[in-house]
């Protein structure tokens, strides 16, 4: 078998096998049938959050963001540009701190927006502030 990535499903929180040859193809979930690699930026609840950081293989990049933070809604497009530009060599999911504030808690997280890059379980590196996509795309590229 080719080697294999393990994907959590940003949807339904299951965890899925797929091939690193099969990432630019669309994979689904095997449980939900949602796309598991989409070069869109998914919108994460905290279980959600804590599944797909602790289990993916394929390095994620979670926006910590909130709606009434200037910045954060400057930066959106940038990053949603910066998610389609790095469809199948990267993921890229957000949530909302106010909404959950418990997860600013944990992380230690003083202000948003701030981009967290996770892979197998660890966060590799942070990037805060607001951001151009050829800033984000950078940052992915010499951490992952």
């Amino acid at each position: 078998m080719a080697e294999a990535v393990k994907l959590v499903c940003e949807t339904c929180g299951q965890a899925n096998r797929v091939p690193r040859a099969r990432l630019a193809e669309g994979p689904k979930c095997g449980s939900c049938g949602d796309p598991l690699v989409t070069g869109k930026v998914a919108e994460l609840d905290l279980a959600t959050h804590d599944k797909v950081t602790r289990g993916d293989e394929l390095p994620i990049v979670v926006d910590y963001w909130a709606p009434w933070c200037g910045p954060c809604r400057m930066m959106a497009p940038e990053f949603a540009k910066a998610a389609g530009a790095l469809k199948g060599r990267a993921r890229f999911a957000k949530i909302n701190t106010e909404e959950f504030p418990a997860v600013s808690q944990r992380l230690g997280i003083r202000g948003i927006p701030l981009l967290v890059l996770w892979k197998n379980g660890r966060e590799l590196a942070r990037l805060p502030g607001a951001r151009p996509a050829a800033e984000i795309e950078a940052f992915v590229a010499s951490h992952a």
